[in-house]
C-alpha cells in the first residue's frame, strides 16, 4: 500500500457495524486519503477503536469534529434516520460528505439537500459502493459504449439464510457499546420496509447506474415468516424494458447479479458477498465473450479513493451523486406504493417514505 502526497483528511462519524466491517480499513488503505478523526457519542466505543486504527483526533460531539480546520470531509456511517440532518450540518460547516445508503428515509427530506448542496459547491457523495467494482464498471463502459441500444435488463439481490454466518467469518469481531445512539423504537421492526430500505438501495442503484433513469414501477410483494420477496416491472426513460428481484433472506448463497441484452451486444454480472472482492462479469460481442479478472474488489476502499479524486483533483464524480441518492430513494418509496395500491407508479408522483403492510393496517385500524 502506496499513500500518494495529496491526501484527503478524512474525519468518520459513526463507529458502529458498517464503519468497523468496511470503513475504517478502507480509509486507512486508500492511497489518498488518511483517517484523521472518528467521532461517536459512545466513549468506550471511539476508546477502542482509536486504540487500533489510531486517528490523529478522537471525537465524542459531531459539532467539534466538524469545527476542526484540519477535517477536509466526513464520512457519516450512522442509522438511516439521521443521515440527512447530520448531512445538511456537515455541508453548513464547509465539509465534502460520503453518507451511507440509502440518502434518507423520505423523499421530502432528501429533496430538502438540493439546495445546501447546490449553494455550497462540495462534493457529496451516497455510498453505493458497488459501482466501484471493477466488473461492474466494465459493464458500464460496455453499455455505453458496445452494446448497442439496451432492449431488456433484469437484475437481482439474493439475501441469503447463511449471510450472517460468512459475514462473522469475514468481518473483523465486532465493538459494541450500550451507549451508542440509536433511532427511537424498533426501527427494524417492520422488516418490510427495513429490506426493502437497505437491499434495495444497492439493486435500483444497479438499475439506474447501468440503464439509467427509471420512469414508472408496477410491483408486487409477498412474504413467508422472515422472508421477503419483491418482483418489480421497470419502464425506463431510455425505453428499455426492466425487471428487479429481491429476496431476503433465501435459500441458497448470497448473490447479486444483472443481464442486458442489447442491439449489438449482450452482458451478465454475478457478485458474491462484497467482502469476498470478487465479481464475475462477462460481455459479448461480435462472437466472442470477455471477462474482467477483477483483482481488486475492494470497493469502499475504491469508493474512497474515487471520492478523495473527486475533491482534491477535480476527477469526475463516478459515485452516486446528491440527485442519484433522491432518484434510488423515490424509486424505493414508489415501489412500496405500488405493491400497496396494487397498481404502477410514477416516480413523479412517489413521497413519503417507503410504505408496507404495516401501514395498511394501521390506516384500518384508524378508520
Amino acid at each position: 500500500m502506496t499513500k500518494g502526497t495529496r491526501r484527503l483528511r478524512i474525519g468518520l462519524l459513526g463507529c458502529g457495524p458498517i464503519a468497523q466491517a468496511a470503513h475504517l480499513d478502507a480509509i486507512r488503505k486508500a492511497r489518498n486519503a488518511d483517517l484523521y478523526a472518528i467521532c461517536d457519542i459512545a466513549r468506550d466505543l471511539t476508546a477502542r477503536i482509536a486504540a487500533v486504527y489510531q486517528p490523529d483526533v478522537v471525537y465524542n460531539d459531531f459539532d467539534a469534529m466538524l469545527a476542526d480546520a484540519s477535517v477536509d470531509a466526513v464520512v457519516i456511517a450512522v442509522a438511516d434516520q439521521f443521515h440527512v440532518p447530520l448531512c445538511a450540518r456537515a455541508l453548513a460547516a464547509g465539509k465534502h460528505v460520503l453518507i451511507e445508503k440509502p440518502l434518507g428515509t423520505t423523499v421530502e427530506e432528501c429533496e430538502g439537500l438540493r439546495r445546501p448542496a447546490a449553494a455550497s459547491g462540495l462534493v457529496l457523495q451516497i455510498g453505493n459502493n458497488r459501482r466501484f467494482e471493477p466488473g461492474m464498471m466494465a459493464a458500464h463502459r460496455f453499455v455505453r459504449e458496445e452494446l448497442g441500444a439496451a432492449l431488456t435488463f433484469d437484475a437481482w439481490y439474493y439475501d441469503s439464510i447463511y449471510r450472517y454466518t460468512m459475514q462473522d467469518n469475514l468481518y473483523p469481531v465486532p465493538v459494541e457499546s450500550t451507549h451508542s445512539k440509536r433511532p427511537a423504537g424498533d426501527w427494524k421492526g417492520d422488516r418490510e420496509r427495513y429490506l426493502l430500505l437497505t437491499h434495495g438501495a444497492h439493486l435500483v442503484d444497479t438499475a439506474r447506474f447501468l440503464i439509467g433513469p427509471i420512469d414508472t414501477v408496477s410491483a408486487r410483494h409477498n412474504s413467508h415468516g422472515p422472508m421477503h420477496g419483491w418482483t418489480v416491472e421497470v419502464a425506463f426513460a431510455s425505453g428499455t424494458l426492466g425487471h428487479l428481484e429481491l429476496i431476503s433472506p433465501r435459500h441458497g448463497d448470497f448473490e447479486e447479479g444483472f443481464r442486458i441484452h442489447g442491439t449489438t451486444g449482450s452482458v451478465h454480472g454475478r457478485a458474491p458477498l462484497p467482502w469476498f472482492q470478487r465479481a464475475r462479469v462477462e460481455c459479448f460481442k461480435d462472437g466472442e465473450y470477455r471477462r474482467l479478472l477483477g483483482e481488486d474488489g475492494f470497493t469502499f476502499r475504491r469508493q474512497i479513493e474515487g471520492f478523495a479524486d473527486t475533491i482534491l483533483h477535480a476527477a469526475p464524480q463516478h459515485g452516486a451523486n446528491l440527485a442519484d441518492g433522491i432518484a434510488a430513494l423515490r424509486t424505493l418509496v414508489a415501489i412500496s406504493q405500488s405493491v400497496v395500491h396494487r397498481r404502477p407508479v410514477a416516480l413523479a408522483e412517489a413521497s413519503g417514505a417507503v410504505l408496507s403492510a404495516a401501514d395498511l393496517i394501521d390506516r384500518s385500524a384508524a378508520a
